[in-house]
């Protein structure tokens, strides 16, 4: 049996600067090359929130590269799986995607103590997905 294409995954905040990176990051580690990986904001922010990027670093996680990218209708294109981070964010509509919502408490100027927990959350759902994308190759 072949396996299928490489499956894309863009993940949507506000600032794309907490949530959502660090789910790009926790993917990126757990997936490593089987997904592709996208992270974008409706109102990108400055820099990607230093209490995330310390909070993930404690996991052995780097996203202290990473910069808040701005939503485009071509990255929800190019993504099998869109994923919204509880903020109410409008992503574009198409067919044959699929949606989630992960409601999940900014992170936005809170300490690494606060983000802790929004970490270790996103980390579990983070771990579901890899499950099922893998599951779906299988298939």
């Amino acid at each position: 049996m072949s396996a299928s294409p490489l499956a894309s995954v863009l993940f949507v905040c506000v600032h794309n600067a907490g949530r959502s990176q660090m789910a790009a990051g926790f993917l990126r580690h757990l997936a490593g090359d089987r997904v592709e990986v996208r992270s974008a904001g409706s109102l990108p922010g400055d820099r990607v929130n230093p209490a995330a990027v310390a909070a993930m670093a404690e996991l052995g996680i780097d996203i202290s590269d990473q910069r808040p990218k701005v939503l485009t209708v071509e990255a929800a294109q190019a993504s099998d799986y869109i994923i919204t981070m509880g903020c109410g964010d409008a992503c574009p509509y198409f067919p044959g995607k699929t949606y989630l919502d992960w409601v999940l408490e900014d992170p936005a100027g809170q300490g690494v103590e606060a983000v802790r927990p929004i970490r270790d959350e996103i980390g579990t759902l983070i771990e579901g997905l890899v499950a099922e994308i893998d599951a779906r190759r299988e298939a």
